[in-house]
């Protein structure tokens, strides 16, 4: 790949790249939201509202990025978020990816959906501090007990549950272009495993509308309750995280069922149109927890100040996901650290521009939206 096609000044440029270069199908699938994307454009929006209050004269000449999460050190407060099918975007797909988080020092959250199988991806990635699985709830349950325990053999730190989507979102973009997966790949996560031949069959359909909507629609668990959480702790001794969560009562609700961690999450924007912005919705879920689990959010992070925010309102971390597609797609393993690393250098120049010479040193007061009264005086 020329070196010019990573010469960029922030993640923002990369969208138009990628749609240049990735077949229609696949950038409609990792690009658009449901309905009319009303959702998938405030999660982005969300972070615009919100400013900055610097406090001054304090010594920033060293400014220390890292946090700890599940009792290990990550280098700055980001994880890659969990997205399904990267070989679509590139040839080592998520072996890159898992590569390129490693190197970086930060976690990588690992499709249940995903084009290459757990072990590997896992193993691309032992250098990094943390892996993560994240679940789909399938009906057969002896499929999903196996899924589990595979991921815990093969060395995932935490199982990642997405909560929000007992039926897959309305993604117009999937339907008009009849979105299947590309023949030469298979969701190698599935394979060997019970009902697995079955749900490849769907997702390679040649029935009118998306794969993936159709192996939804037969093989995902809409009956799921909280009585889940309980179940899934007799299967596996790792933490459970629950991703998909937008209510308080529902982040108080987790928690007391056995999550181990909440993330604060829309899907993207895939799922529910109208749906809050996670960022919105995070300082009252953050209030719910009160630090009993660590609260994570996803949704629209773009920028190293989008982190801060985030954080200042209640996150312990953020994930990101589509940027990394996009750098994926356009130089593999490169163009994903290339994204990692200009975020890292926004966040850190950020960060001591905020008078903050670590994390810890952020506050809800340092944020402020239109609709607040600014800070009043701490003398």
């Amino acid at each position: 790949m020329p070196s010019n096609e990573l010469a960029f000044q922030n993640v923002g440029e990369l969208r138009p790249r990628a749609e240049k270069i990735l077949p229609k199908q696949a950038f409609g699938y990792y690009v658009s939201g449901s309905e009319s994307e009303s959702t998938l454009r405030d999660n982005e929006e969300s972070f615009k509202r919100y400013r900055l209050v610097p406090r001054l004269m304090v010594d920033v000449s060293k400014v220390d990025t890292t946090v700890k999460l599940l009792g290990k050190e990550i280098a700055f407060p980001l994880l890659v978020a969990p997205m399904a099918m990267q070989r679509m975007a590139h040839p080592d797909g998520e072996l890159a990816t898992s590569r390129a988080a490693a190197a970086e020092g930060i976690p990588m959250v690992q499709s249940t959906m995903g084009t290459v199988e757990l072990a590997e991806v896992r193993e691309a990635g032992a250098a990094g501090p943390l892996m993560m699985f994240q679940l789909y709830v399938f009906k057969e349950r002896d499929f999903v007990k196996q899924l589990i325990q595979h991921a815990e053999r093969s060395g995932y730190d935490a199982i990642v549950v997405t909560v929000d989507a007992p039926f897959l979102g309305k993604r117009e973009a999937d339907e008009r272009y009849g979105f299947k997966l590309p023949e030469h790949l298979r969701l190698e996560n599935l394979t060997g495993l019970a009902e697995a031949a079955r749900m490849e069959r769907k997702v390679h359909s040649e029935e009118k509308g998306s794969g993936i909507a159709l192996h939804f629609a037969d093989h995902i668990d809409s009956s799921l309750t909280w009585d889940f959480l309980p179940w899934l702790h007799t299967v596996t001794s790792l933490p459970i995280f629950l991703k998909g969560v937008l209510s308080p009562e529902d982040a108080h609700m987790g928690v007391q069922a056995g999550a181990d961690g909440i993330i604060v999450s829309n899907h993207g924007g895939r799922q529910l149109d109208f749906a809050p912005a996670a960022l919105d919705a995070l300082p009252g879920i953050a209030a719910a927890v009160g630090k009993r689990v660590p609260v994570l959010m996803d949704g629209g992070v773009r920028r190293g100040t989008d982190i801060i925010k985030a954080l200042a309102m209640g996150a312990d971390a953020v994930l990101i996901g589509r940027p990394i597609l996009w750098g994926l797609a356009l130089a593999g393993e490169e163009g994903v650290r290339k994204v990692l690393e200009t975020i890292r250098k926004e966040l850190r120049l950020s960060m001591a521009l905020m008078g903050c010479p670590s994390i810890r040193h952020l506050h809800r007061s340092m944020v402020i939206a239109p609709w607040d009264q600014y800070p009043n005086a701490r003398l």
